[in-house]
């Protein structure tokens, strides 16, 4: 299991958007490195997330048919609260985003020779789990769209 997870990770850790080819010589260098993926990042993460809208429309479509939307699942039913949640997790992101190169910083201070593993490993870790993070909730309102209706279907749920 261990080397299944490790190939896609390591692939993304020597891909264009994580690896360092050149050490940087100065902090704005290093700043300049990861904000040159700051773009790339939010695009990953802005398609992750576009997945996870997507299948969360589905749920939310089947769930109307349903009357479960709104009454039995919990859901904010405003359009404007969903668009606001998206640009705060955005923001928040990029919030993120923007300790790595903070991180490395300190870490280029405190272990100089570890700064570019650092940024590397990091880079990849902070893009993985962001995108994992992402589309997780479109895999459970995915996962509750299949077996909610399932579970009704066989008689497991009742109607309210």
């Amino acid at each position: 299991m261990r080397e299944i997870l490790k190939h896609p990770f390591t692939r993304l850790r020597n891909s264009i958007l994580c690896r360092r080819d050149v050490s940087p010589a100065s902090a704005w260098q290093v700043i300049g490195w990861w904000e040159a993926r700051r773009i790339p990042f939010n695009l990953v993460v802005g398609i992750a997330g576009l997945l996870s809208c997507i299948a969360a429309g589905l749920v939310s479509m089947e769930s109307w048919s349903y009357s479960l939307l709104i009454r039995d699942s919990g859901l904010p039913g405003s359009p404007f609260m969903s668009l606001m949640l998206v640009i705060i997790y955005a923001i928040v992101a990029n919030i993120f985003f923007t300790g790595g190169w903070i991180g490395e910083l300190v870490i280029r201070k405190l272990w100089p020779s570890q700064a570019d593993r650092f940024a590397t490993l990091t880079c990849s870790l902070g893009v993985t789990f962001s995108v994992l993070l992402t589309l997780a909730p479109g895999i459970i309102l995915g996962a509750v769209g299949i077996f909610v209706p399932l579970a009704r279907m066989f008689g497991a749920l009742h109607n309210r």
